[in-house]
């Protein structure tokens, strides 16, 4: 298992003859320096090290070979700005009103500030411009994340500055002979597929243009020098706490260095013009060292989200109903009625109802915008379905997407205004629908009205809160001073306001996040809601790699995973119900079928299966996730969960073929103490900890294809 140093106090020390600092977290260690120039500069990130020991590293910079690479870019700037013969992608990059872009370093006064333990902030300014640059820092006493962001400030009277990029920070890792990334690209229905390559020398540029986190690529990533495993190795991984447009570049020279910035923003746009007196302050991006390979990484990102991100990190997830692949857009409240009957003899204990309840929303053509309940479905409004489901003793949700609007709703032709738009360009249309404009204080006052009404009204206990299309025509012709661009920031910070209101106001109000499916999964999400949809795609088999990938960052007590029917609506796939179970307990277990559709055996079979992840869910949802064998068609997929204390384990195995008939061997586990012996909640049989650590736990896997196992394991 896991064995790690009781966590020191958060300490940051400074060394005044060295202008060096020192963050510490239990097992990993960040210093930078302020050189003579005044320019912030990189020393370490890495193992553990102690102030003097961070004094004996090496403090000049490796020069370029020739005059005409200049400085390299690898030589770990703390923010790389845009200046000089620097010729690095810059972190930060502005122009002043006098058209200047070049920025140089001065110390401000005072240099630094330790508002609370554990925080350091720097403030530098420009030597001829009104300008004041702060770089923030956090480190916690029980996780290992650095948490870092940028504040910028006009101090100019009269002239305002064009903040061009304006990056969170930027991390410099140490030059090796080669460096490896693993990151997480896809589609809709195919996120979070992991992908892992060599950095090639140049720049590797993620990102999203889409006005969201995006379904093609996760703002995280994670690198090793190519030799890390599962289980051993140095891996270094940096992930960014925004819901927007977003840009990660990791750089590689061809001295060895190489490093990553990351920040907001997307080609052809600014951040902002920053107004005399205004200031801007970066959303968070965090870094995180592991000596102990992949999964360690995971386990410490995991760690970090459950103790600081997550608004709710000690509940346990209930078991969920969702409507929407039951009835889709052919909503009444008597056929609600049926499946949430249905829904509670099974055992769920939050009844999800899904699109098509409100306004003209018979199809996904109109409607969007109007948020009362469809009269033709619900002739008495919603109350009487949320009180027969409060009545089956589960709880009530709604389905939402108050970031949108159809072109044929009555919200449109009263404030057609209201959309992302250009002058003179078409408004261009996806899935019949356009994006309302966040960054507009009366359409957030307006937003957050109805659904505090509605959440008050009614008694609502849960939103899915959806985001079904990108951005396009990103406009904003009557922005406060013309500055168009400063739409990208603001509409993600009324989507994030919103929550952050209804949720002060509504304290028993539970939150998922969907965009599609996983198209606006991150930190920033994950710090006001309390799961999230990660894809559409509900399909078993292609799950286990969905998952797979998502939780290489975030942890199993965010991800929702559905039961729905076969053949798969999306892949037409057809596995067994056991499967379809086994695959989403690996995660907040839901269901999504027909129910009036399945046989009594089938949800006498379902009932159980409820049950029995009950009985063990607080060990996924809370415990240590080690992936034991990657998702494979031809043999053996397994992860293991163990709870901190080691005293439960839980592991799930699944085979989607079963190559020649041959048998799966013993799987070794991970995570449990040695010298314990474990029980089989099911059989009750007794293994020894040494026993099921080095010769494996025999899965009782089923013969054929598309099998399937769980294994509860206690200690005795």
């Amino acid at each position: 298992m896991d064995r790690r140093p009781t966590p020191p106090a958060p300490a940051v020390s400074h060394d005044p003859t060295m202008r060096t600092w020192l963050l510490r977290t239990p097992n990993s260690a960040y210093a930078l320096r302020i050189d003579p120039d005044g320019t912030p500069r990189h020393v370490h990130w890495g193992g553990p090290l102690t102030l003097p020991q961070v004094a004996a590293l090496p403090v000049a910079a490796v020069p370029s070979r020739t005059g005409f690479e200049g400085r390299s870019p690898f030589t770990g700037e703390e923010l790389p700005v845009d200046g000089a013969d620097r010729y690095g992608v810059p972190s930060l990059q502005v122009r002043f009103a006098d058209g200047t872009r070049a920025l140089e370093w001065a110390v401000a006064e005072p240099a630094a500030e330790q508002p609370e333990p554990g925080t350091l902030l720097l403030h530098f300014t420009d030597p001829h411009y009104p300008f004041r640059i702060t770089l923030g820092y956090r480190v916690h006493p029980d996780t290992d994340a650095v948490e870092r962001w940028t504040e910028l400030r006009n101090d100019s009277a009269t002239e305002a500055v064009t903040v061009l990029r304006a990056d969170s920070g930027a991390w410099s890792l140490p030059a090796r002979e080669s460096y490896r990334m693993t990151h997480a690209a896809g589609l809709w229905a195919a996120e979070t597929q992991l992908q892992r390559h060599e950095v090639p020398v140049g720049e590797t540029v993620l990102g999203s243009r889409t006005g969201a986190t995006g379904h093609r690529a996760q703002p995280w990533v994670l690198l090793d020098a190519g030799d890390a495993t599962e289980t051993a190795g140095q891996v270094w991984s940096t992930a960014l706490a925004w819901s927007g447009s977003w840009r990660l570049t990791v750089q590689r020279g061809a001295e060895g260095g190489v490093g990553v910035t990351a920040g907001t923003g997307q080609d052809g746009a600014a951040v902002l013009t920053l107004q005399p007196g205004e200031r801007h302050t970066t959303p968070s991006v965090l870094g995180l060292y592991s000596a102990e390979g992949f999964g360690g990484a995971s386990r410490a990102w995991h760690r970090h989200i459950r103790a600081h991100v997550l608004p709710h990190p000690d509940e346990t997830r209930p078991v969920l109903y969702n409507s929407w692949e039951a009835t889709y857009f052919d909503v009444t409240e008597d056929g609600q009625r049926r499946l949430a009957a249905l829904a509670a003899s099974v055992g769920v204990e939050l009844f999800v109802m899904d699109d098509g309840w409100f306004g003209s929303r018979r199809d996904d053509r109109s409607g969007l915008g109007d948020w009362t309940p469809f009269p033709g479905a619900f002739p008495d409004g919603l109350q009487p379905l949320v009180d027969e489901v409060h009545r089956l003793g589960m709880k009530f949700g709604l389905w939402v997407e108050p970031e949108m609007v159809n072109p044929d709703s009555d919200l449109y032709r009263t404030h057609p205004d209201w959309v992302l738009h250009f002058p003179h360009r078409r408004r261009t249309e996806l899935r019949n629908q356009l994006v309302l404009n966040f960054a507009r204080p009366d359409v957030v006052d307006w937003a957050y009205g109805w659904l505090t009404r509605l959440v008050a009204r009614h008694g609502i206990d849960y939103l899915k809160w959806d985001f079904n299309r990108p951005f396009s025509e990103a406009g904003w012709p009557d922005a406060p001073h013309g500055d168009q661009d400063r739409l990208l920031l603001g509409h993600v910070r009324g989507y994030h306001s919103v929550l952050d209101r209804l949720r002060a106001d509504h304290p028993q109000l539970r939150v998922e996040a969907c965009s599609g499916g996983g198209g606006r999964v991150d930190l920033a999400v994950l710090a006001r809601t309390d799961q999230a949809w990660i894809s559409d795609n509900t399909d078993a088999s292609d799950r286990l790699t969905i998952q797979h990938g998502y939780s290489h960052l975030y942890p199993a007590r965010t991800m929702a995973a559905w039961v729905t029917d076969v053949p798969n609506h999306q892949t037409g796939r057809s596995v067994p119900l056991r499967f379809r179970f086994h695959s989403a307990m690996a995660g907040v277990l839901a269901l999504g079928g027909r129910l009036t559709d399945w046989s009594p055996e089938e949800l006498k079979e379902a009932a159980e299966l409820v049950a029995e992840y009950k009985s063990f869910r607080h060990v996924v949802q809370h415990g240590e996730l080690h992936r034991l064998r990657p998702p494979r068609l031809d043999g053996l997929t397994a992860v293991q969960y163990v709870t901190p204390g080691g005293a439960e384990a839980v592991v799930l195995g699944w085979r989607r073929q079963a190559p020649f008939g041959l048998p799966t061997p013993p799987l070794p586990l991970r995570g449990l103490y040695r010298d314990a012996d474990y029980r089989d909640a099911r059989t009750g049989e007794v293994r020894p900890g040494a026993v099921l650590l080095e010769h494996g736990l025999d899965l009782p896997l089923p013969w054929g294809d598309w099998s399937s196992a769980v294994v509860h394991l206690v200690r005795v």
